[in-house]
């Protein structure tokens, strides 16, 4: 109640463009990348009606009545889509490592905090070129769930949001150690799980929540969910038309459990195996890596999976606060680490726009600009096939055929 108190306060988005009226607006730009069939289309013109593209032309040709932004010379892309999101937690390095921060997240932080931060957190996300985003758990009691809902009634701004509420956990979430009396606190944060049937409920529980995912921890220090657990949780959720999402770090056992369930995607999975990676091929399982900068071995997973066809999702994973950086330029610097790692430019765009979105919404296309896909368009000044950080500076945003930022000036 508190959540949605606050968010109720805040100011509603303005739109300078609005075609849910059915009122044409056609946006021009010089270049326009076309994820899905690997190409460039220059002088390209794409006709938005209701939110949703309704075609794209080419060469001078102009529909009559028609609004016209004229972008002159940029690069038309899908909005960016992050996969693997935490708008309603932030950590401080200054407070200490993960589970310093944690503990005081829960302890210090109310309703109302956390409601203001994801406010803030989804415009900045936003403005940054990212029009959709998996939000996966870290969030307390279905707050996710409220910031979703405030974002598609138009109260604040901010990206689409898949959300998946709070995350199911073996015994003690992630925390390591807490005393018995700070023990409670972990239902703060996490639902856990204890046998099949646990599972069941748990799974039933967050979808009559709101979940549109089920974010699942499945393993956390030396306790990890068992085969049973997951294929319950897997089946429950497929069941009601849900997916699920993994978590799976530190050796391969976690995400062999996982990907024999039948999970739709691997969070991080930073040390996976050929053994797992051939699993997920076979099953068509998404690998979702949130990969740090440095690490040699994020680096050689990422050319095993590339070499195994496996479908790449990429997520920024972003909580720690940068300083002078929001939290869309933080999450905007994750795709040279992809390039570093082997991938061409052309594949991280797709991981960033097209693949994620056949992941998220297979019936209602988003990542991609064609026909009937949901016109959520960005464009950059450079040319990120030849430079992936032109999309840190993303000069123009359209969110289902709205325009939230426009940085372009026409002489």
């Amino acid at each position: 109640m508190a959540f949605a108190c606050v968010l109720a306060a805040l100011p509603s988005p303005g739109r300078a463009q609005d075609t849910a009226d059915g009122a044409l607006t056609v946006v021009r730009a010089a270049h326009l990348v076309d994820v899905r069939h690997r190409r460039v289309i220059d002088d390209v013109a794409v006709v938005i009606a209701g939110g949703e593209i309704r075609s794209i032309e080419t060469g001078a040709g102009m529909p009559m009545g028609a609004e016209v932004i004229d972008l002159g010379e940029v690069t038309l892309l899908p909005g960016l889509i992050d996969v693997h999101t935490h708008l309603l937690h932030e950590y401080d390095r200054e407070h200490g490592d993960d589970d310093a921060n944690r503990i005081l997240e829960i302890v210090e932080m109310r309703a109302a905090d956390r409601a203001l931060l994801g406010a803030r957190n989804a415009r900045d996300m936003l403005e940054a070129g990212f029009t959709t985003v998996r939000d996966l758990g870290n969030s307390g009691i279905n707050n996710d769930v409220a910031l979703r809902d405030a974002i598609d009634g138009g109260w604040v701004p901010g990206p689409r949001m898949f959300v998946s509420t709070r995350a199911l956990s073996p015994v003690g979430g992630q925390f390591q150690e807490l005393v018995e009396a700070a023990q409670p606190l972990v239902a703060r944060e996490y639902v856990q799980v204890d046998g099949p049937e646990q599972a069941r409920r748990a799974v039933r529980q967050a979808i009559h929540d709101g979940a549109d995912w089920i974010k699942v921890i499945v393993n956390s220090d030396s306790l990890m969910l068992s085969p049973g657990e997951m294929e319950a949780i897997v089946d429950e959720a497929h069941r009601a038309g849900v997916q699920v999402a993994a978590h799976a770090t530190h050796g391969d056992a976690a995400a062999m459990i996982a990907v024999q369930a039948g999970v739709d995607s691997i969070e991080h999975g930073y040390t996976i195996s050929d053994d797992v990676l051939a699993v997920m091929a076979r099953k068509h399982i998404a690998l979702v890596p949130t990969d740090s900068p440095t690490a040699e071995h994020h680096r050689a997973r990422i050319r095993r999976a590339v070499a195994a066809g496996i479908r790449i999702a990429i997520g920024s994973d972003a909580y720690y606060r940068a300083d002078g950086l929001t939290r869309g330029q933080v999450a905007a610097r994750i795709y040279p680490r992809y390039v570093a790692a082997g991938m061409s430019n052309m594949d991280v765009l797709r991981s960033a726009t097209l693949l994620p979105g056949e992941l998220l919404a297979p019936r209602h296309p988003i990542g991609t600009i064609e026909a009937g896909a949901r016109a959520d368009l960005i464009a950059v000044r450079g040319d990120p096939l030849e430079d992936i950080g032109a999309l840190e500076d993303v000069a123009f945003v359209m969110k289902e055929g709205r325009t939230v930022v426009n940085r372009l000036t026409r002489p």
